[in-house]
């Protein structure tokens, strides 16, 4: 397997948006090399090859990114040694999640520019004090690049035109907002995009509202992503680290997978990605 420094990177990147995005501002860009080393002569540390999808690696068929997908998938372990599979397990990986114009989200069939999606379920039970939570791990295949760059944007959008969302009968989102970070931007040196979504999560059934997060990144044609829904007593720093594990694991795994043997650096044209929300 070929391995590309992903977890360290992508970390960064992950809790650098998040503080930005609990704070509602923009995060800082890298600083430009001082005057005084290049009076001295000092050599500015050199950026990693950006990582590129392999054209020949990546899936062109429903069967291909179905693979794909089963292979990226995260699994109880990587949320913490106490995770358990929630029931439902999987959501049906012949629909996926849309978001109506009423702010609610509906299940669909999938369109033609997904080869394959699928969602997991699990939950954290209380410990020391705090509520369980409830979580979900989503990897989807689209056609194309482009494809996958459009259905990040539209990400963006929900939360402003929906900073409060429907999930399923008496579950809801609320107070949402999203911050991105295309590659190049801030730290991130390692995905096509990253995004962002921090708000509060409300159940008839558990209560709330409790802090929620949605992390998404985006490599090639394949958006990976995590939410959490946390207990009680639980701070929004904690749920925001949750999520980076997860994430990151998959991200690497979708690299090894379809990344060129020797990424060149094409510049900073940072590519979008998908969106599946847990709610059926």
């Amino acid at each position: 397997m070929r391995r590309r420094g992903v977890p360290a990177a992508l970390a960064v990147v992950l809790l650098a948006g998040a503080a930005a995005c609990d704070s509602g501002s923009e995060p800082e860009g890298k600083p430009a090399a001082s005057k005084s080393a290049a009076v001295d002569g000092d050599t500015a540390p050199t950026r990693a090859p950006r990582p590129e999808a392999d054209p020949e690696q990546v899936p062109r068929t429903a069967a291909e990114a179905r693979r794909l997908v089963q292979e990226v998938l995260a699994e109880p372990e990587h949320f913490g040694p106490e995770t358990e599979r929630a029931a439902p397990y999987e959501r049906d990986p012949a629909r996926w999640t849309v978001l109506a114009e009423d702010c609610a989200w509906r299940t669909e069939g999938l369109p033609d520019d997904v080869l394959a999606t699928r969602t997991r379920y699990f939950e954290i039970p209380a410990a020391g004090g705090k509520g369980a939570m409830e979580v979900s791990a989503t990897v989807t295949v689209h056609r194309t690049t482009l494809d996958a760059a459009w259905e990040q944007a539209r990400m963006l959008e929900e939360a402003v035109g929906c900073p409060e969302q429907t999930l399923r009968a008496g579950e809801r989102l609320t107070g949402l907002a999203s911050l991105a970070l295309a590659y190049g931007e801030g730290a991130n040196e390692t995905s096509d995009d990253s995004l962002s979504e921090r708000g509060e999560c409300v159940s008839d059934s558990r209560g709330g509202p409790y802090p929620y997060t949605w992390d998404q990144s985006t490599f090639g044609p394949v958006v990976v992503g995590v939410s959490v829904c946390a207990g009680e007593k639980t701070a929004a720093g904690d749920v925001a680290g949750m999520s980076v594990e997860p994430l990151v694991m998959m991200m690497q795994r979708a690299q090894e997978s379809i990344a060129r043997d020797e990424p060149g650096d094409t510049g900073d044209a940072g590519d979008g990605t998908p969106r599946t929300k847990e709610g059926d």
